[in-house]
């Protein structure tokens, strides 16, 4: 028992000497690129066939006006009455809720929630409409950073989810993905939470029985903004 102890401390010890302490950690070893997949040569076609099987949908548009009709067509399908839509560089430049409340869709806004019905206005959303930060094509995923004016519930809790994205923001790989947030959190700090949202909400916890929708949305769907096509 002692020889255990004894063995077990001196691995503490090294690790502390080694500079495994508390908000620092030894520098990783290059990894190069073992276990890089990459996109294909279409990445766009590549996030399409990931996404879709998923369960997600894609819709490649041409500009900002064919992906402001996209969703709001979208939004008209689904019939929702009520829509929160979150801020971004490329959502904002859409002009989404005021096209909205022109359709007659109650509209509120991500970074102007009412004092004390955060809660409500949250769990009313017919659809939440968000940006994005990055795509990953290898594995068809939006990655999506929290932040005040775009909190994760908009992606969670409505029961469908439409994100706006544009080609800026496709990335090849799971690993590009990791390399530019370590660029992107070096600057302006780490967000609360990293959201990998890999087509809408599943579970198979019940039965090993795969049933949609039961942690978060029902439907994901992604207007990509493709200018380059």
């Amino acid at each position: 028992m002692s020889s255990g102890r004894d063995a077990c401390l001196q691995r503490v010890r090294q690790a502390v000497s080694e500079g495994n302490r508390a908000g620092g950690a030894p520098p990783l070893p290059e990894r190069g690129t073992a276990g890089y997949q990459g996109a294909g040569p279409d990445p766009v076609a590549r996030f399409r066939d990931e996404l879709s099987a998923a369960g997600g949908v894609l819709h490649v548009v041409a500009d900002d006006a064919a992906a402001v009709a996209k969703v709001l067509d979208l939004v008209s399908a689904k019939a929702a009455r009520r829509a929160l839509v979150g801020r971004g560089r490329v959502i904002d430049r859409l002009g989404l809720p005021e096209r909205l409340r022109a359709a007659g869709v109650e509209v509120a806004t991500a970074d102007a929630l009412p004092p004390g019905g955060e809660r409500d206005t949250l769990f009313a959303a017919d659809v939440g409409i968000s940006g994005v930060d990055h795509l990953v094509a290898e594995t068809g995923s939006l990655a999506v950073l929290a932040r005040p004016q775009e909190p994760r519930s908009l992606s969670l809790l409505p029961p469908v989810h439409v994100a706006v994205a544009d080609h800026n923001q496709l990335l090849p790989d799971l690993f590009d993905l990791f390399a530019a947030l370590q660029g992107e959190t070096a600057s302006r700090g780490m967000p609360s939470c990293l959201s990998l949202i890999t087509g809408p909400s599943k579970t198979g916890d019940i039965e090993l029985r795969l049933v949609t929708g039961v942690h978060g949305p029902g439907e994901l769907h992604v207007v990509f903004i493709d200018a380059l096509r």
